[in-house]
């Protein structure tokens, strides 16, 4: 099954999509939030025009576990792709995902201005393979 991972933001989202045999998660370009009202009716648009069959949200915990105010936001946005789309919807821990990343970037070569272009994607990836990693362990 195709998964969609989107990692959630104010100003970007990241999406990364995952193979047919969920083994493998691959970038997809970074949507530009408009706060317009339509940026869950975009993210569902790219799950349609990828064939996703399931989306996760990364879910931005702090680190004791605990839930912020970009939690909830998280949980809205999630709910308004799932409106939007009709896809079910996994909401998934993203801690330290941005950084891993990142990190990522860094080692491939990446300097920081390519690197900010990238990280929302990065950070996507990460958690569709935190996910993935996850549903394969769970089998």
């Amino acid at each position: 099954m195709k998964i969609l991972a989107v990692d959630f933001g104010d100003r970007r989202t990241g999406m990364a999509i995952s193979d047919p045999d969920e083994q493998l998660a691959m970038a997809l370009p970074t949507l530009a939030m408009r706060q317009d009202g339509a940026d869950a009716e975009r993210v569902a648009a790219v799950a349609r025009d990828q064939g996703a069959q399931f989306v996760v949200v990364g879910l931005p915990r702090n680190m004791n576990g605990t839930e912020g105010p970009r939690s909830r936001a998280a949980r809205e946005f999630a709910d308004d792709i799932h409106a939007a789309c009709g896809l079910p919807i996994d909401l998934w821990d993203e801690r330290l995902s941005t950084a891993e990343g990142e990190s990522r970037l860094r080692q491939a070569g990446f300097r920081r201005r390519a690197l900010a272009r990238r990280s929302d994607a990065a950070a996507a990836i990460v958690i569709l393979e935190s996910y993935l990693a996850h549903r394969r362990a769970s089998r």
